[in-house]
């Protein structure tokens, strides 16, 4: 699907050297990515990331991820900054959000962490502010337990039913590949046979980033989360958590981490009930 616009503007997929450019900026922005995180999700999704360009020359991109046409994420919205503040944003962000509708099925619920000076203006397209998210930061600091264990193969469906109770749709197609990345470290706490909590760090542009972390309990959350920082003591570590989730964000700060970024969730269609309080770190602000 090619668009062609007025004054040689184009609007069309990334080739993957753009995407590549789309990542430089997000380092630029200080969003901070995972290493692997946007090549992960470009695999998962190839049709997923659109770009803005006059002559061959991009001038913003953005992803439009679709979880198997059930549910989709807005991400990575980024005008160059030579071009922002000519309304060529706004181009942007209409087509790829009624692509992302075009990609999904009717019903799909459509989910975003927007920036929050940028509310009113999601507002305006039909989200709905729900609550903020927080990007914890600081030095590692934990200790190893010798009730974690790395995730094996036979783990991961227990995962994805943990997952799929605070996620609006089965993603297990995205974290098969997610946490399989290079440099990921995860951390498995079980009570007999049943899983308790779920823990995955992986290396980012400066120091090492937490998502996802799902528990059960908070005590479980806290264990796979300090299991983790021991085998990163002293690095720059980063836990995003949803605020309405307030012993997320007590656990963060338990840790000596600090409130440094806020993102709004915000959703078009009809609002999930989901099992926020077994939220203890986002995935991704990017991708969901």
């Amino acid at each position: 699907m090619k668009t062609s616009l007025p004054n040689e503007l184009e609007l069309d997929l990334m080739t993957p050297s753009e995407v590549a450019i789309l990542r430089e900026w997000a380092v630029s922005e200080g969003w901070n990515p995972g290493i692997s995180d946007i090549d992960i999700a470009r695999a998962y999704d190839p049709d997923a990331f659109i770009a803005l360009r006059r002559g061959g020359e991009l001038l913003g991109g953005g992803s439009i991820f679709s979880y198997e046409g059930i549910c989709g994420f807005m991400g990575l919205f980024i005008m160059r900054q030579d071009q922002r503040q000519q309304g060529l944003g706004n181009v942007l962000w209409q087509h790829r959000l009624n692509r992302l509708r075009d990609r999904l099925r009717s019903d799909a619920l459509v989910g975003m962490d927007g920036v929050l000076h940028m509310v009113p203006y999601y507002s305006r397209g039909g989200f709905e502010y729900l609550y903020e998210d927080v990007r914890f930061q600081g030095e590692a600091a934990g200790h190893a337990s010798v009730h974690c264990r790395p995730m094996a193969a036979e783990d991961f469906t227990d995962i994805m039913a943990l997952d799929r109770s605070c996620f609006p749709c089965d993603r297990s197609g995205f974290l098969k590949r997610w946490l399989s990345a290079p440099g990921m470290k995860t951390a498995v706490l079980k009570d007999g046979d049943n899983l308790e909590a779920f823990a995955a760090l992986r290396p980012a542009e400066k120091g090492v980033k937490f998502g996802p972390v799902l528990a059960y309990t908070p005590s479980g959350a806290r264990e796979v989360v300090s299991h983790l920082m021991s085998a990163v003591q002293g690095e720059l570590v980063q836990l995003d958590v949803p605020e309405v989730n307030k012993k997320a964000v007590a656990l963060a700060a338990s840790f000596g981490l600090e409130d440094v970024f806020r993102c709004a969730k915000m959703y078009l269609g009809a609002q999930p009930t989901l099992e926020m309080n077994r939220v203890f770190g986002l995935t991704s602000f990017e991708f969901g």
